[in-house]
Parts: structure tokens; C-alpha cells; sequence
């Protein structure tokens, strides 16, 4: 299991917006991205000064990535 890095929300959502998550609404802390090409998901992204390990790894799960290709877009 790879190490995962301490990321801010702003992070991730940067990060994810390079293979293609754009940016839908935002709801208090928590940015929802949708992805433009099939199969169109969704991530929920707490905005927030870090994001939680568990979090974090749930939304590259959810992405459908693994931490080390989430690591290569940072």
C-alpha cells in the first residue's frame, strides 16, 4: 500500500481536474465534481485544510484510480 501525501481539498480538486473532474457546485465545505467523458462521475471533495486518509483514499477509489497514479498528478 502506497504512502498518501497530506493534501488539501483545493489539492485534490486540482489534481483531479487534470484528467478531466470539472467543477459542478460547491454546498458549504464540500465541492462536487462531475467528469465530462463517460462514465460521467461524481466526487464529493470536503474542502477543507487537509483531507482525512480514509477520505482521500475513497475518492481515488472513486475516481477509479490508484494512489500511485493519483500521486503522478500532483
Amino acid at each position: 500500500m502506497s504512502h498518501l501525501p497530506r493534501l488539501s481539498g483545493r489539492e485534490v480538486v486540482g489534481a483531479l481536474r487534470k484528467i478531466g473532474y470539472v467543477f459542478d457546485h460547491q454546498r458549504s465545505s464540500h465541492i462536487v465534481l462531475r467528469q465530462t467523458a463517460p462514465p460521467h462521475r461524481r466526487l464529493t471533495v470536503p474542502d477543507h485544510d487537509e483531507v482525512a486518509k480514509g477520505t482521500l483514499r475513497a475518492i481515488i477509489r472513486q475516481a477509479g484510480l490508484t494512489v500511485d497514479e493519483f500521486k503522478a498528478l500532483l
